[in-house]
């Protein structure tokens, strides 16, 4: 691919040339096209979609500027040494070299353990199934995680639980269109993944009635035809709200639940205790409401359920999402057209990074790292014995507090931003300075990579070919013909250089990324996420396939769950959920008086290392902000767009307030893209979810107040 590229660069001036890709922001993975026109000694681009099964060739805001970011002259060309504090370019050589010399040194004082990978969800399933090879086999560690739990681990946690699988879709999106209710539960897919709304507006012509869960009226909600607003990290205790008025209005699909559910009479008996009048009282949200939200899911002959980081990035958030899947069951939506669940996957690749041995306790297929039979098949395959393979390692924000007790004293770190994307980030950053060596691979000197002793420059998205796994559970294979940018190399090679440098090059001996893939396949064959059935081949021919996929003349699987479930009993498992976490959640106080949630904006991705590299989105977001009810802002002494300050048990931060009616009184609002002064996550609580490590990222109790003159300048000046 790349001959034909320079085949075009050697033509006369006022050529186009046309590279297919996917875009690298959120979950859908929209297929597009940058065409390059060559005016001269100029070059301009142009981005057009490409037709595709799950977003027909739409793009948002942020595929159609994310070549601006690729190009941008801050983007990394070569290895950077830090030396007297000091960033110096060197060979791929001597950045090798260094690498092994260190990983050496800290594994023969410290132990292999002490070397640690942390891994990330918008690298390739290629790269995603190396990195978690890379750990076990070239530096013998148990310690990696991903950037993904942060964001998917709740929703995963709870599907494995309830069905034995953790897919994004239990069904295909196509199936959305013609399901009769739809409810949405801490999702904003409009600015999340705005290329999916067509389907929920098709949906709403189509008759469904739309229920949205969210304490904000954000732009999704506002085409819901019931928003319920609720107090902040309630959503466990609304959904017993919504089984008690489904049971006791018997709604309950009851031959559904005889003959394909167990703990059905459990839950039964929990929810009898409760009582509607404090549920209402603890959400924030009448009992009429839930009432209606209830017998209107219940009663819809098909429905889906959609959740997302609002309801599960809570101390509970994992039990939260089980309760919405006990209304998913006991009303017998799944298994059939335009019935399932949606766990919206939140970064390009967050579905197929988790499945194939980037988390802690994971081996690829989404096997256990605990379980003998999964460790000896991928033993087999890796040419290792069971014995040689690691255990179980911690969670990403466990990973951290290790390396500030000194147990992890050196991390490879790739295409992940932790000093933003972390709660309690000061502390996360202090913690990565204690290290004794740090690797960073990405695109830009990251706020993360500004601490790493070593920086290696990775390919982009129009660079760096391989298959992604989309928000339906659907692989699709990014095509990526551009040659590297400067001496960036694609992640996969940079994983198979620095295993040759350790001594293990046999183990890592691929040519490209088919190859990787094709080892990707065996190794996941007869897991829960079969590949085997998946090519190359097939993925041009067929545009995307869901999987499981066990055989090359299989079709795929869009809908799951037609004849079983992937328990051992085959059977759907209903769980008892406490109205309250386990962990408690931090409550509006006299000295905190509001709810401080997190989320997204439009226009900008994660801890927006790549969106604020580009001109066009920046310009749209520059700066973050509050989001703040105007009565709650008089309370308060506050002035509209004036700069103001926030702060919780955590700390401070100081960011500018914007009044908005569409959410609570008692909740603000605050992004989470920027670094520095202005990064949320530096005063977000450091509680996790004790079944999933899940970050408790929405709710906390903060303060909120105006600044006088002199804290003012202060904060502009530091911002």
């Amino acid at each position: 691919m790349q001959s034909g590229y320079l085949q075009e660069k050697r033509q006369p001036p006022n050529r186009k040339i046309v590279y297919n890709s996917q875009c690298p922001f959120c979950s859908v993975q929209c297929k597009m096209q940058l065409i390059e026109r060559k005016h001269g000694q100029e070059t301009s681009y142009d981005v057009v979609g490409i037709e595709n099964p799950t977003s027909k060739g739409r793009l948002c805001v942020k595929g159609l500027n994310a070549h601006q970011h690729a190009f941008h002259p801050d983007r990394l060309t070569q290895p950077l040494a830090k030396v007297n504090g000091k960033w110096l370019p060197i060979s791929w050589d001597e950045a090798l070299k260094q690498i092994a010399e260190n990983v050496q040194a800290i594994q023969q004082e410290d132990g292999h353990d002490a070397m640690a990978v942390y891994g990330s969800a918008s690298i390739t399933n290629e790269e995603a199934y190396l990195l978690g090879k890379f750990a076990r086999v070239a530096l013998k560690t148990r310690h990696i995680d991903y950037n993904g739990r942060l964001c998917m681990s709740a929703a995963a946690s709870a599907a494995t639980t309830a069905f034995g699988i953790d897919r994004g879709l239990t069904n295909s999106l196509e199936d959305v269109l013609f399901a009769e209710c739809l409810m949405l539960v801490g999702t904003n897919l409009a600015e999340c993944q705005p290329t999916l709304m067509p389907y929920i507006e098709q949906a709403k012509k189509n008759g469904a009635f739309l229920i949205v869960v969210d304490p904000r009226e954000t732009a999704t909600a506002q085409l819901a035809d019931l928003h319920i607003k609720l107090k902040p990290g309630t959503d466990a205790a609304l959904a017993n709200g919504l089984l008690k008025c489904i049971l006791e209005g018997g709604y309950e699909d009851a031959a559904f639940i005889q003959k394909r559910v167990e703990g059905f009479a459990e839950v039964k008996a929990h929810i009898a205790k409760l009582k509607l009048e404090n549920i209402a009282e603890q959400t924030g949200v009448s009992g009429d409401v839930i009432t209606k939200a209830a017998e209107t899911f219940a009663k819809a002959r098909t429905g889906m359920i959609f959740t997302a980081r609002g309801v599960e990035q809570q101390t509970n958030g994992s039990m939260a999402v089980r309760n919405f899947l006990n209304v998913l069951i006991a009303t017998g939506k799944l298994g059939k057209h335009s019935c399932g669940f949606a766990a919206v996957t939140g970064q390009s690749n967050g579905q197929g990074a988790r499945e194939h041995g980037q988390k802690a306790d994971q081996l690829p297929g989404y096997r256990s790292i605990e379980n003998e039979e999964h460790r000896a098949h991928i033993a087999a395959i890796w040419g290792i014995s069971p014995e040689q393979l690691p255990r179980k390692g911690v969670s990403a924000f466990e990973m951290m507090k290790k390396a500030d007790k000194g147990e992890i004293t050196g991390m490879f770190l790739m295409c992940s931003n932790p000093v933003v994307s972390h709660p309690q980030a000061d502390f996360v950053k202090n913690a990565l300075k204690k290290l004794k060596f740090l690797v960073a691979v990405d695109l830009f000197v990251s706020e993360t990579a500004q601490l790493a002793d070593l920086i290696l420059p990775s390919t982009s998205y129009l660079e760096d070919e391989g298959t992604m796994t989309n928000v339906e559970g659907r692989v699709t294979l990014r095509e990526a013909s551009m040659p590297p940018y400067g001496e960036a190399r694609h992640d996969w090679q940079i994983i198979c250089n620095i295993a040759a440098v350790l001594g293990k090059g046999t183990d890592f001996s691929y040519s490209c990324a088919e190859d990787i893939f094709t080892e990707l396949r065996m190794a996941s064959k007869g897991g829960i996420a079969d590949y085997y059935g998946i090519t190359y081949e097939r993925l041009r021919k067929e545009k995307g396939i869901f999987w499981p996929c066990p055989s090359l003349e299989h079709p795929g699987t869009p809908l799951l769950f037609t004849d079983c479930f992937y328990r051992p009993n085959k059977k759907a498992l209903m769980t008892v959920v406490p109205n309250d976490a386990p962990v408690p959640k931090e409550k509006p106080s006299r000295d905190y008086p509001l709810y401080l949630t997190t989320g997204r904006v439009l226009a900008h991705y994660l801890t927006g290392v790549q969106t604020r590299n580009s001109a066009s989105l920046m310009a749209r977001n520059f700066e973050s902000f509050v989001e703040m009810h105007p009565e709650t802002a008089k309370k308060h002494g506050i002035a509209d767009r004036t700069l103001i300050k926030l702060t919780t048990k955590q700390g401070s931060m100081i960011v500018r307030c914007h009044f908005t009616e569409t959410i609570r009184e008692d909740t603000v609002f605050v992004p989470f893209h920027w670094s520095g002064k202005q990064n949320v996550n530096r005063i977000i609580t450091g509680n996790l979810d004790p079944d999933c490590r899940m970050p408790a990222f929405k709710v906390s109790a903060v303060r909120a107040e105006p600044l006088v003159v002199h804290e003012q300048m202060e904060g502009v000046l530091g911002t």
